[in-house]
């Protein structure tokens, strides 16, 4: 990898979904972890909620054994959380809102009305050798305060993004576009390592990717559904296509 490629993690939560929807082995979330990282995924992630409703504890053993490459654990700032990251020390850990009646995380973590406690609760985490990784809306305010608890890493929530693609809402998508473009650099300009991810597909991550200061994209959901149509090794091997298109491209 040359120091300007841009970085793919696979999220292979919704493996685990199809799988819990019978109760049985089958698919295997470790299993897609390999198939992905074999197709050129740089890592795997993979949430583990306070429900267990797609992943599970035996999930995350499974990944810590198999896995070449990095994991990145998310999960939500709890006690319970903190115990599970101390014990396996995965690479990253990043830190996400969390309610049990949401589908899926539906927007980034309230940082500045929690800086002391977030701070404390991360600070196990960096002294355990996980990098710290803070998943926050393209906002000015959340970005200083995730930077001022120690955070080394931001991920920008490019749900909204997304949704605004998804629904022809297409100057509102480009006003979402333009904060995160701003807000990708004001990070980086604060030393932040800059991620994004969250509702990504082929139809809208180039523009994010041709962002110069992202290092990284986790993409999990599409992923997962177009395995269905075109199996996961093709499926990661065209976004990681088009995020190496983009970048060469600027």
């Amino acid at each position: 990898m040359t120091q300007n490629q841009l970085r793919l993690g696979v999220n292979i939560d919704h493996v685990a979904t199809v799988r819990n929807a019978r109760g049985g082995a089958y698919p295997d979330p470790v299993r897609a972890a390999k198939l992905a990282e074999e197709a050129g995924a740089d890592g795997i992630t993979a949430h583990l909620r306070e429900d267990r409703r797609h992943i599970t504890d035996a999930d995350i053993d499974g990944l810590m054994e198999a896995l070449s490459v990095p994991l990145n654990f998310e999960m939500a700032a709890t006690e319970e959380m903190q115990r599970i990251a101390l014990r396996h020390k995965p690479h990253a850990v990043c830190i996400v809102p969390e309610k049990r009646e949401e589908r899926t995380t539906e927007g980034g973590l309230e940082v500045a009305r929690e800086e002391n406690r977030l701070a404390h609760f991360i600070a196990p985490l960096r002294d355990a050798g996980c990098r710290v990784s803070i998943f926050i809306a393209a906002d000015q305010k959340q970005i200083e305060a995730a930077h001022r608890i120690g955070a080394e890493v931001i991920e920008l929530h490019t749900g909204a993004y997304c949704d605004y693609h998804a629904d022809g809402r297409f100057a509102d998508r480009d006003r979402e576009l333009e904060a995160l473009r701003e807000m990708s650099a004001y990070g980086a300009s604060l030393g932040l390592e800059v991620h994004a991810g969250h509702g990504l597909t082929y139809d809208t991550v180039q523009p994010v990717a041709a962002f110069p200061e992202v290092k990284e994209l986790n993409i999990g959901h599409f992923l997962i559904g177009e395995a269905v149509f075109r199996g996961l090794t093709p499926a990661v091997q065209e976004m990681r296509r088009l995020m190496d298109a983009a970048r060469e491209q600027g």
